[in-house]
């Protein structure tokens, strides 16, 4: 099927663009001529679906500077690192392909929150993602897919985790999402590239092939203000996670042990979105970080938080006047919500109306 084919067969308007280009044929009966009238027609209709389509993604944007005109309003700077890669989609009548590395493994840290296995703040993460490529369908018929590139055991021994903990908790995940019906979230995992479970020869595989060195971060980190966040970021998760699970250190100390491993959580993650381009090399990227309003990623909100950093493996559900967002556990302990059960299974905090 030709471009301007697959533009017509999913879209009315561009039907009767295709209607009002094709009478040119009794003026202009050559074929080159014709045909290169359609494929312009084609690429601009294609164009106009690709850049409603990052709106209504950009719409779930997750930025570092949350003010401003790029916030309010994407402009074409924020569209460009994108824009080719969903209109091919959209030419060749596919889904639009989006990778996402998240939903690794639950915080070990009980001060953040409820317990090991995914609870309502996946199911909301989960059920969001769904509905995006949904709304997607509503531009582009085919609509849209996500496959979660899940982490876990990219970093489950800098963090401290058991590799079963990360077992059970990508199959709780792919429960949750079998549970929605919905067909446009698929999972790619590291395990899935080897035969044998051996997941620190994994781990050194991954690193030997695809990291940078450490000194090579550590100046990025240094230098540049979006690595410098990324860090702190990263640091800050670490300091929090293991806050209270190492007693008579304090704060300052643990931020000073934790420093080593927050590079090296970068050097992983960095290798791990490399491994990802490999596979997939025609996705477009979403960040669960925030990201620069140009950036090559788009960063992504899963749930309603005050804190661009939070996710809902690090975080407990409050739901209180029907409104649903995401805090640390101790938080919600704090503000006397009641803790809700599911199925037998802790689910999220609720605050009396």
């Amino acid at each position: 099927m030709n471009a301007h084919a697959a533009v017509r067969r999913n879209h009315s308007h561009g039907k009767r663009e295709l209607a009002r280009t094709s009478s040119i044929r009794l003026a202009a009966p050559e074929d080159g001529v014709l045909d290169e009238m359609l494929g312009r027609a084609g690429d601009v209709i294609a164009t106009g679906i690709a850049t409603e389509i990052l709106r209504i993604v950009f719409r779930h944007r997750r930025l570092r500077q949350t003010t401003g005109g790029c916030a309010a309003n994407p402009c074409p700077t924020c569209l460009a690192p994108h824009l080719e890669s969903v209109k091919r989609f959209v030419l060749a009548g596919e889904p639009v392909h989006f990778v996402l590395p998240a939903f690794p493994v639950k915080s070990p840290s009980r001060r953040k929150t409820i317990g090991p296995l995914p609870d309502l703040a996946e199911e909301l993460a989960l059920s969001f993602l769904q509905s995006v490529c949904d709304e997607v369908a509503h531009v582009h018929r085919p609509g849209a897919k996500i496959t979660i590139c899940s982490d876990g055991r990219v970093f489950s021994d800098i963090v401290g985790v058991t590799e079963e903990a990360v077992t059970r908790y990508g199959a709780e995940i792919a429960s949750i999402v079998a549970t929605l019906g919905g067909c446009s979230l698929d999972f790619f995992n590291l395990e899935d590239l080897f035969e044998a479970e051996d997941f620190e020869a994994m781990r050194v595989h991954l690193v030997e092939h695809y990291a940078e060195p450490i000194e090579v971060i550590r100046e990025r980190t240094r230098t540049e203000d979006p690595h410098r966040a990324l860090f702190c970021g990263i640091l800050r998760f670490l300091v929090e996670d293991r806050t209270g699970q190492a007693p008579g250190k304090t704060r300052s100390r643990l931020q000073k042990d934790s420093k080593s491993d927050a590079y090296q959580m970068i050097q992983r993650s960095n290798a791990w979105s490399r491994l990802i381009a490999d596979h997939f090399p025609d996705a477009v990227r979403l960040s669960i970080h925030p990201q620069e309003a140009h950036s090559e990623k788009i960063g992504i909100r899963l749930c309603q938080t005050s804190d661009a950093w939070l996710t809902p493996w690090h975080s407990a559900v409050l739901k209180s006047q029907e409104r649903f967002r995401l805090v640390h556990r101790e938080e919600a302990e704090a503000l006397g919500a009641r803790l809700v059960y599911r199925s037998g299974h802790p689910s999220h905090y609720e605050l009396a109306a």
